[in-house]
């Protein structure tokens, strides 16, 4: 990943006016990179002695809870006060992390789209970038917009301006956006990134343990639940798919971030190479795909299912009954095997 030494400037000249009001958001389910991402830049602008608010759409997963500075962090969908409608509105600059489009923040892509005057810069690793930013650094060769984040840092501030609890927010999106180092983009320089992390303090066990180790038991029995009894494998075993109605994640207690990792399961079985997810929510059902090797995900998301995302992890939306849902999946499957895009 090389950052535009242009854009950098520019980024310089931008936050060198003093004390501007900024705004940091995130995608619909916030997961680790953009919890993570959000919380390292607040605290670097913050030093520039900027006003900051971090939003994001709807509530964070609760094994994120223990990172530093997440209770400042704004739930737009939880904000009575409208204390997160104001700060948008109020904005001079609005950054956008860990998503390629305005759409992709749902309920709160209305209120970013009323604010026509504040600059908008774009820090993200996805795909396909929307038009409509004054600044991008779109670098899908990144393997987390965490790591993407490090490297801004590094390149206009030098890491001396890493503090530890910056590291560990950024460590937190460089570990769960990779798989904890399993996947995506493994460059020398993520784990030259990593070493610094490191002799900021940061302790790799404790946070491996806060983010892994932190479910309710309400999620271990839901995912015995979907493993056992959801988990079906199609396609000469090299496909998988696992299915959750709002009734069944209701009985084991769901949380957001509860199916966190479960659609990643399936490619543990040595045949498979794609894995799918659907949840259902109250009016759409969420789909997770991952595949590994060459199987693009991404491709496959984009015909079938109006999302997008990475090669070996995407997602979209289904509007129709889970039933209709998992007919289209097999079907698409099916045509896309006779693509010669299965491998």
């Amino acid at each position: 990943m090389k950052l535009s030494k242009e854009h950098i400037g520019r980024l310089r000249e931008l936050l060198a006016q003093p004390r501007q009001r900024i705004v940091i958001v995130s995608h619909t389910n916030p997961d680790g990179d953009a919890v993570g991402s959000s919380l390292a830049w607040a605290e670097v602008l913050r030093t520039m002695g900027h006003e900051v608010t971090c939003v994001v759409p709807n509530k964070f997963p609760y094994f994120l809870d223990w990172m530093p500075g997440i209770d400042e962090v704004v739930v737009f969908k939880a904000d009575t006060e409208g204390r997160a409608a104001r700060a948008i509105a109020e904005a001079d600059v609005i950054f956008c992390l860990d998503f390629n489009a305005v759409s992709r923040l749902e309920i709160l892509s209305d209120t970013i789209e009323a604010n026509t005057t504040a600059r908008r810069v774009l820090i993200d690793h996805h795909l396909s970038p929307d038009e409509g930013f004054d600044l991008l650094f779109s670098h899908p060769d990144s393997s987390s917009t965490c790591f993407l984040v490090y490297s801004i840092v590094e390149a206009m501030c030098g890491t001396e301006a890493i503090t530890r609890s910056m590291a560990e927010s950024l460590y937190v999106g460089m570990m769960t956006d990779t798989g904890n180092f399993a996947f995506s983009f493994l460059t020398p320089e993520l784990f030259r990134a990593v070493a610094v992390l490191i002799e900021k303090g940061i302790s790799i066990p404790d946070i491996y343990n806060s983010v892994y180790n932190a479910y309710t038991e309400g999620r271990a029995r839901l995912f015995g639940y979907a493993i056992n009894r959801k988990m079906e494998v199609i396609q000469d075993g090299t496909v998988a798919y696992m299915s959750l109605l709002e009734n069944e994640m209701r009985r084991f207690q769901f949380q957001q971030g509860d199916s966190e990792g479960f659609v990643n399961y399936a490619l543990t079985i040595k045949k498979v190479k794609m894995s799918a997810m659907f949840l259902a929510h109250r009016k759409f059902i969420r789909v997770s795909l991952r595949s590994r090797g060459d199987v693009d995900v991404n491709l496959f998301a984009r015909k079938y299912f109006d999302g997008g995302g990475h090669k070996n992890a995407a997602g979209g939306k289904s509007f129709v009954s889970m039933q209709e849902t998992i007919d289209h999946y097999i079907r698409s499957v099916k045509e896309f095997a006779d693509d010669g895009l299965l491998g």
